[in-house]
Formats: C-alpha cells, structure tokens, sequence
C-alpha cells in the first residue's frame, strides 16, 4: 500500500506549515517557546488537518526529543506504560515527547497514569484533540498544560500546498502535469480548511487525469466530482455538530433567514435530517411561542413531512418552515415563565395541593371542616372567579409575564380587566 501524498509531503520545517500564523510566525508564543528549546507540556486543539501532528513532529526533531506517538482511540494503559519503561534507557538520553493524538478518548484512569511523569520532567506531553479541550480532557493534565488552539486554514493560505503538491507529483512521477485554470483553487476552497484533504484529492486528480500529447491534463470537472461535499466539517458526536445546531437555531431566533438556511444546508448535505427537524420543532415553541401559536402544528406538519418524504425532498418542506419561523413575531415568555417555575420546584419550594383543588371524595372524621370548597369558574361572569391556585407558600408567586407581542397583549387586554375586580363572585 502506498503513502498517501499528505504524509509524502509532510513539512519539516515550521516555515513549510501553512497557516496558524497567530501561533508559528516569528514573534508568535508557539514559536518562540519552540525555538527556545524548553518544552512546556501542551495540548493542540483544533480541527483535523490542519498542522497538529505535523507541529509535533517538527518539535521533537528541533529539541532533539525521542518521538513517541500513541493514539487515544486505540491506545491502552499497558501502552502508556511501554513508554514509561523506555524512560532512562539509550533510547531517550533527553527524555521522551509523548505526542498523544485524540487523547479524549483516553479515560480519566488513564490520563491519570501520566501524571506524575509529567511532573518531573521525564515526559512532555503534546496532547491534541479535536474536541473541546475543556470538556474532554482531565482537568489535572490541563492544569499542567498550555492550550493552544489551532485555527481552520483559510484557502488563500491552502493554495500553495496545493501547488507544492502538483510540483511534487510531476517531479514524482516524471510528467507533465497541468491544472487547467481554477482547479487549484478550487482544491483549495473545498478542502475545508484541511490540508490533508487538499493532498489527497490532488493525488486523486492526477491519478484520474487523462494523458494528451503527453501532459496529464487536470480538468476543473474532474476536480469538482473529486471534492464533492469535502468541504464539510461535521461529526455527529463532536463539537462541529453542537456548534451548527446551535447556530441553526440562534438564526432563527434572531430572525436571520438567510443563515438559518445555511445552517440547515449543512445539516442536510451531511445527512442530519433528524436533528435538522428536532431543531426545528424546539426553535418555534420556544423562540416564537405564544406570539404566534399556530407556529408549533404548522412547523410539527412541515418536520413530518420531511420525514416522511426522506431526503433529498425533505428539504423542501424543512426550508418552508425554517423561513416561516424566521420571520414570525418571537417570544419567549412561557420558556422563562416554566424555568421559574421549575427552579421553584427545585429549590423545594412546593408544598401541598390547596384542598380547593384536590381530588377529594371523601372527608374524615377528624376534619372539622368538611367540604373541598372549590368555586366551579363556568358558573360566573366570563367564566372566572378569584380563588388560589397554588400551594400556600408560593401563594403569590408569578411565573408568567405578557409578552410584548400582538397576540399576547389581545390576551392581557382581555383578561387583567377581570381579573383585577375586587370580587367576581357576585
């Protein structure tokens, strides 16, 4: 099996890594901290392809560090003492940089083995992850680590590693190679940020190019049907995942429907219908709400349809209903007003059911004053008649407050008049 043309290709200096200029330019903490020689313990975070294992090994080469690299998804604690026993031994005279790749799936017992080697010195740990640092990684190894976040790579920043690859190929394999205009920089926008991806599908373009008058010829389509939805990032468990639910649907509360739709594109062309509609459904109840509460059965028609249909179709009926609530008048006042209610219930402040309430059909001897007492609403003036509701320690509690809304000022303007009579029972 052949090395993929990423790993061929793989920078050996820090000047050759594209992108993360905010870390590695002259003058930048990264940099300066590499080029001094004394290596702190450091955590990568960011997305794939973008640097983080190229970095490391970069950094073990210029500190004249034994390389070691283990993987979290198949890494094991009897692997992580395999390195501690290579401590001291000819092997790593300067001690041993541990590169731990995808350490969020190490478990805490686990993380937790390296510590005290992490501490003398005998290992510097280089963690990288491509999830939330502060969410995955033990709290005692981030405590003893610097983070560093590496950003996604802009195209303009991709287009050199683009070209460098069609250089190396040709040199490679002894040819001529010709990118017809645009398919550099198309590889270079569709990759998404990930170099690696962009090394990959100029390998794919050369192998698929066909041969006239001796040159391999590089079409524009060809790269296009090689690149295909490569540019999205999206992993149903990790964060790429949450951050687009939630923009999905803080464009949508924010009115905004030209990005709601984007958002939603990208679940959809990554096959996400499911959250898409889930999404969707708790957008309109919670965000439009009782400003406009025909929303919930027109937005709960338009997800079963989608699901019905399936995709690609679904995104017909989804597209309608993300529009509609994008535009549709927002309030919020029944989602605040049942938090407070449930913080409440929470902090244990309940109490028993008024006895006006209960479900009672029968009074006991040792009651002395029989009869539930509950006042029957219909039986008075427009259907109301003042009496408590709630327990008597939150007698006075108020959870709901009008939204500023058409539809929930009708509702004020029709009920505090009633409500604010001295005595309805008459």
């Amino acid at each position: 099996m052949s090395v993929p043309l990423a790993e061929r290709l793989r920078p050996q200096t820090l000047d050759e890594i594209v992108g993360q200029r905010h870390l590695l330019s002259p003058g930048k903490p990264l940099r300066s901290i590499i080029q001094s020689g004394e290596l702190p313990n450091m955590v990568f975070y960011g997305p794939s392809g973008v640097g983080k294992t190229t970095l490391a090994s970069i950094i073990a080469r210029q500190t004249d560090r034994h390389l070691v690299r283990l993987n979290g998804t198949t890494a094991g604690t009897s692997d992580i003492k395999d390195v501690i026993a290579r401590l001291d031994s000819f092997l790593a005279p300067n001690g041993i940089l541990l590169y731990l790749d995808e350490i969020q799936y190490l478990n805490k017992k686990q993380q937790q083995t390296l510590l005290e080697y992490i501490e003398k010195g005998a290992i510097t740990l280089i963690a990288s992850t491509t999830e939330n640092p502060y969410f995955y990684v033990y709290n005692a190894i981030l405590s003893r680590s610097t983070v560093f976040e590496f950003k996604m790579i802009e195209p303009a920043d991709v287009v050199p590693a683009v070209e460098r690859a069609f250089a190396f190929l040709e040199k490679e394999r002894q040819e001529t190679i010709v990118p017809q205009e645009g398919v550099v920089q198309h590889i270079a926008r569709a990759c998404g940020g990930d170099v690696r991806k962009a090394m990959n599908a100029v390998e794919l373009c050369v192998l698929s190019a066909p041969v006239e008058d001796g040159k391999r010829i590089v079409a524009l389509e060809t790269a296009e049907a090689l690149t295909q939805k490569s540019a999205m990032r999206y992993d149903r468990a990790g964060d790429d995942h949450y951050d687009i639910l939630s923009a999905f649907q803080k464009s949508m509360r924010g009115s905004d429907p030209d990005a709601a739709l984007h958002y939603l594109a990208r679940l959809l062309e990554a096959g996400d219908l499911p959250s898409a509609c889930r999404r969707l459904m708790v957008c309109a109840c919670e965000d439009v709400g009782l400003a406009y509460p025909m929303i919930i059965p027109i937005v709960k028609a338009a997800v079963d349809a989608a699901m019905m249909v399936g995709l690609p179709e679904a995104r017909i009926p989804l597209a309608d209903a993300v529009v509609l609530v994008c535009n549709a008048p927002k309030s919020n006042s029944a989602y605040l007003a049942y938090d407070a209610a449930a913080a409440d219930i929470r902090a244990g402040r309940s109490g028993p059911v008024p006895r006006t309430l209960q479900n009672v059909h029968y009074d006991g001897e040792d009651n002395p004053h029989k009869g539930q007492f509950y006042i029957y609403p219909h039986d008075y003036e427009n259907h109301w008649v003042a009496q408590q509701y709630l327990p008597d320690v939150l007698k006075d509690a108020q959870y709901y407050r009008y939204g500023d809304n058409k539809t929930e000022q009708a509702a004020r303007a029709y009920w505090e008049p009633i409500k604010h009579r001295k005595d309805n029972r008459s």
